[in-house]
């Protein structure tokens, strides 16, 4: 599957930024190209100029609002990078339709945080742009959460991630979900962490993009996980994991041993695999809300066998049982076994919900500060009363 990606904002940014670097690697091992391109939008020209393998250009690294913001960043006024962006979206558009391999592009991914303010007012916008202007092409938006720290000290960063999830669940096709807490490392850096966690979060798509694009007949799976199956399994509220268990070595001399215990220890590689991804996924929710699901099994073609997919697929049904699931294996790796895990289709997801009721609560609060009155009534009922930014 090849993805054209563009990073809104700091944090859209820096991991588009990590997505050339996945690309690139893709070249390197295994001549693959994933990307079609990579793309870079901000008001804050220091962010810009911080990225390290996004082309220099200004077709890629792409400026906007430069009266209104004057290169220094919203400020986190999202309503500010919704409007900016609105105004530049034929810029931005036109500097998209410059990418080389633009006709090969399967979808389009743009990524956000969801609680700043550039890339999260503009992501919802540009997202309704690229529909009305590419019709039938698949938008994906990938939706950083803050920070626990963020959360409790800033009132805006609540308000901001609200409106930014309401504004991309109405207009994309499929939302990936990301708790940057799940990843933090308290004894390392500020810098350390955001890499490591920016570098977690891109890895999950590198088997995941590779496995339909592989050319090499020896590489092709018995059962190829294509664009077509992740188009079908992406909507709405989305999660992605991966989980690695590591293979013996085989060299010149190995001789396969075919007694029971050795094909158990091969069938628990898989399971360990399986669980990893499954504790890994980048927000936490109950399986049984995915209304699809997906997985896909990386590993030297000698270490996988039916019983290994069997264990796999019954694993997965088993967490998550409303779903319809689709599997494929790819035959890449060298020294480990490696599982992919999407959960899609999520019908509730927990911490969302608490996002809009803290929203909600603190636009009752302000209301109450102006003295109007705000009736109490039940979430469903108060969803309109969050504010879109498109």
């Amino acid at each position: 599957m090849k993805l054209l990606v563009i990073g809104l904002g700091q944090c859209g940014g820096r991991i588009a930024d990590r997505f050339v670097r996945l690309s690139k690697r893709a070249h390197a091992q295994r001549h693959i190209d994933i990307i079609a391109d990579t793309f870079a939008v901000n008001t804050d020209v220091a962010d810009l100029s911080g990225l390290r393998t996004i082309k220099s250009d200004y077709q890629h690294r792409i400026l906007i609002g430069g009266q209104k913001a004057n290169g220094h960043g919203v400020g986190k006024v999202s309503e500010l990078g919704a409007d900016i962006a609105r105004e530049d979206s034929d810029k931005i558009i036109d500097a998209i339709r410059t990418a080389e391999r633009f006709h090969e592009t399967d979808a389009f991914f743009l990524i956000a945080g969801a609680s700043g303010g550039t890339g999260s007012g503009a992501i919802g916008v540009l997202t309704q742009h690229l529909k009305e202007r590419y019709i039938g092409k698949p938008i994906y938006n990938a939706l950083i959460l803050p920070f626990r720290q963020e959360e409790t000290t800033e009132a805006r960063t609540i308000y901001n991630t609200a409106v930014c999830l309401k504004s991309a669940y109405l207009m994309a096709d499929a939302i990936f979900l990301v708790d940057n807490q799940r990843y933090v490392e308290k004894n390392s850096s500020i810098m350390n962490n955001m890499s490591a966690i920016n570098a977690r979060l891109v890895e999950p798509f590198y088997n995941l993009l590779c496995a339909g694009e592989e050319t090499s007949q020896r590489y092709v799976g018995a059962k190829t996980l294509d664009a077509g199956d992740i188009i079908q399994t992406l909507a709405g509220w989305t999660i992605i994991g991966q989980g690695k268990s590591p293979t013996p070595p085989r060299g010149f001399f190995f001789k396969e041993r075919r007694d029971f215990r050795s094909r158990m220890t091969e069938t628990s590689r898989g399971a360990h695999a399986m669980d990893e991804a499954l504790s890994e996924l980048s927000l936490t929710c109950d399986p049984r809300d995915a209304g699809r699901a997906l997985y896909l099994l990386t590993a030297p073609a000698k270490e996988m066998n039916m019983d290994i997919v069997k264990e796999l697929g019954d694993n997965l049904k088993a967490m998550a049982p409303n779903a319809l699931i689709r599997s494929g294996d790819y035959p890449r790796q060298k020294s480990a076994l490696d599982v992919t895990v999407i959960l899609s289709e999520l019908n509730a997801v927990r911490k969302i919900t608490n996002y809009f009721t803290q929203a909600l609560d603190l636009i009752a609060m302000i209301k109450a500060r102006q003295g109007l009155q705000y009736p109490g009534r039940k979430l469903e009922e108060t969803f309109d009363d969050i504010p879109v930014l498109l």
